[in-house]
């Protein structure tokens, strides 16, 4: 299934672009966005080995449209994430990640100076770049760790600062799971499924 994936956030995002034009039914958004693991992330080759994996911070960029004062789709992207991997204690892997997210929001006060909302989506997430940690407990192995496809859910506020500007805190968890495999072996299943926050500003057009 993960073939399909990309090629179903890509035409969600032309979806988007397809709908009628009317006054102010886009808008983009740019900011800090964190990805923050939950705190127990798994273990790993039958129980023995307790998987931690740390936060990361990167520049994130939204774009959206309002099919509805109160309905819009939004497409989640941002720079690489930057993680390491923890075994035990033990600083083991480094990685990065994409992790495109598309969302049916719904506003619930849209003529208001603040207006909340929630969402709902997909999202995959595109892991590269795995890298043993010198020294560490899997040093000269080769790692891998499988891309990923789940549900995200989202909550957040936008804070109307004029006619055409928004500040915009949000937070968002997403189910997360790759599969880790050591020198082509499956050995479990890290389990991220982050919490993540982002404050960002927006322009509406």
């Amino acid at each position: 299934m993960k073939n399909y994936i990309f090629p179903l956030l890509g035409a969600a995002a032309l979806a988007v672009t397809a709908l009628p034009v009317h006054a102010e039914e886009w808008f983009v958004r740019v900011g800090a966005v964190q990805v923050s693991p939950k705190s127990d992330n798994g273990t790993l080759a039958g129980g023995a080995l307790k998987t931690d994996i740390d936060s990361n911070t990167q520049l994130g960029l939204i774009l959206g449209r309002h099919l509805s004062p109160n309905l819009a789709v939004e497409v989640l992207a941002a720079t690489p994430f930057s993680h390491t991997a923890k075994l035990n204690g033990a600083k083991a892997v480094d990685f990065k990640h994409l992790p495109p997210t598309v969302s049916l929001q719904w506003y619930f006060n849209p003529e208001g100076r603040v207006n909340p909302f929630v969402g709902a989506g997909l999202n995959y997430t595109f892991v590269y770049d795995e890298k043993p940690v010198a020294g560490g407990p899997v040093a000269g192995a080769k790692i891998g760790l499988d891309n990923s496809f789940g549900l995200a859910a989202q909550a957040g506020l936008v804070f109307k600062m004029s006619d055409a500007i928004d500040l915009v805190l949000d937070a968002r968890w997403i189910d997360i799971d790759s599969d880790v495999k050591v020198n082509g072996s499956k050995v479990g299943t890290a389990v991220v499924d982050p919490l993540v926050v982002g404050l960002t500003l927006g322009y509406r057009f």
